[in-house]
């Protein structure tokens, strides 16, 4: 009769140590609290504490491009060199809309498209196909040529249409 007394002991030992941990651990409470209630998309976002702000200097977000002040490209010492432009006073929409009536009025120069927002007209002079660009400055707006692997025009004809283009707009 000792074995069963012992056997019993024993057995409500653990019945009672896991009803203990069941009741102190909190997993089977019902419904999440806090954040965790919430729907998926709606939880807020947890961000790491280092990455809020970075401690080393080089790893600073660098600022974007729009947001930089962009300065007026250096023009060439040889107006003829490649991808020499020029400035011309004004914002970039007044500018560009400037250029394209410059290219209209020149006979040789057929417009294929132009793109406001980007600042460029396609155009074919010359046998040539390339960009008259219009980019906003700090002293106004920057007129140049840009071949179609986006490298600045070097040709004949793009520095012709450009030597026109500044006899037409800068005064």
């Amino acid at each position: 009769m000792r074995q069963s007394v012992s056997a019993i002991r024993v057995l409500s030992f653990a019945i009672l140590a896991t009803a203990t941990l069941v009741g102190t651990t909190g997993c089977f409470k019902r419904g999440a609290k806090g954040d965790y209630a919430l729907a998926p998309e709606m939880r807020p976002l947890e961000v790491p504490p280092d990455l809020n702000a970075p401690g080393n200097p080089a790893a600073q977000v660098p600022a974007l491009a729009s947001q930089a002040a962009r300065p007026a490209p250096a023009p060439a010492a040889d107006p003829a060199a490649a991808g020499a432009g020029f400035n011309v006073a004004g914002s970039k929409d007044e500018v560009f809309a400037k250029v394209g009536t410059a290219l209209e009025s020149m006979g040789e120069v057929t417009i294929a498209s132009k793109a406001q927002l980007l600042g460029s007209y396609d155009v074919a002079y010359e046998d040539n196909n390339f960009l008259v660009r219009v980019v906003a400055v700090e002293a106004g707006a920057y007129v140049s040529t840009v071949d179609p692997r986006g490298l600045p025009a070097t040709g004949p004809a793009p520095t012709k249409l450009l030597a026109e283009l500044k006899a037409k707009l800068a005064p």
